[in-house]
């Protein structure tokens, strides 16, 4: 069993906070929806590394999931989820109540405009509302913190780090590094509904994204051209179903015409009746690892 300290009310949250601030302690937050795996220990690790107090949030947030997206299913590890928080050395985890955080009779919805638009705003239209109306209080329970997040989602990412900045918020936003299986597959939640056949068709998502990635790398700026070539890439896989390839820029997530600098490429397919999104930084000549 985790000895980790666990409240589900928003006043023992602030309370437990507001005692660690008043001692003069950072505080490091990572928001999570639960069935945690490696690539949310990553988040914990970082937070744990920068900040005297770490604070892990588990709430599967009914608000981000669609008409057609079955809430019920989503996977639910409680008990493993505060025990990885523990051994990674997370000091307390903040489990709401959905009447607490999403009551059907609140009137307020925070929305960020533009950036939620595009790519998985087009595919899941309230999704991003729902994330960003549940981040935002989130963000107001924990207070004054670090708050980290994956580069996995790299639109809601973006989306965090708009919605701090323009509602001065006390929150530094970190965005950490995606954690990948060794055959290149993105760690996600979701990958838990796949079978090991449908997750070896999936890793093809993050290989055509080095594939596009490389030929920026040699030179390629010709935007057209690495969208078909990472699309080719997909479609020569049966059983994948595309949905969206982009190479777009990295902070307004707009469509470019060509490669000038640093950019992100974007990608979102289905595995049999799974979805799964993934992106990658890439820059004009220049080589990396990731």
């Amino acid at each position: 069993m985790s000895s980790i300290q666990v409240v589900h009310s928003i006043d023992s949250c602030r309370l437990a906070v507001s005692k660690v601030r008043a001692q003069g302690h950072s505080v490091g937050f990572v928001p999570t929806m639960g069935a945690l795996h490696n690539g949310h220990g990553s988040l914990i690790a970082a937070a744990v590394k920068e900040c005297d107090f770490v604070v892990v949030s588990i709430f599967v947030n009914p608000l981000q999931f669609g008409a057609s997206e079955d809430l019920s299913d989503y996977p639910s590890t409680f008990q493993q989820d505060c025990d990885l928080a523990s051994t990674l050395g997370a000091d307390l985890v903040f489990a709401p109540d959905t009447t607490e955080m999403a009551s059907s009779t609140s009137l307020t919805t925070v929305s960020v405009a533009e950036l939620s638009q595009r790519w998985e705003g087009a595919s899941r239209l309230t999704h991003f509302d729902g994330v960003s109306t549940i981040v935002t209080k989130l963000f107001s329970i924990v207070g004054e913190c670090k708050a980290y997040f994956g580069e996995k989602d790299f639109q809601q990412l973006a989306i965090v780090r708009r919605l701090a900045a323009d509602l001065s918020l006390p929150v530094t936003v970190v965005g950490c590094p995606t954690v990948r299986t060794e055959s290149g597959l993105a760690l996600s939640s979701r990958n838990s509904y796949l079978s090991e056949s449908q997750l070896q068709d999936a890793t093809v998502i993050s290989e055509a994204l080095y594939t596009g990635k490389e030929l920026i790398e040699s030179g390629e700026t010709d935007v057209v051209q690495i969208e078909q070539v990472i699309t080719a890439r997909v479609v020569q896989a049966e059983r994948l179903s595309l949905d969206y390839v982009a190479v777009v820029d990295p902070t307004s997530l707009e469509p470019i015409d060509e490669v000038e600098g640093e950019v992100r490429l974007l990608i979102a397919a289905a595995v049999g009746e799974t979805r799964l999104i993934d992106n990658m930084a890439a820059a004009l000549g220049v080589v990396s690892n990731g």
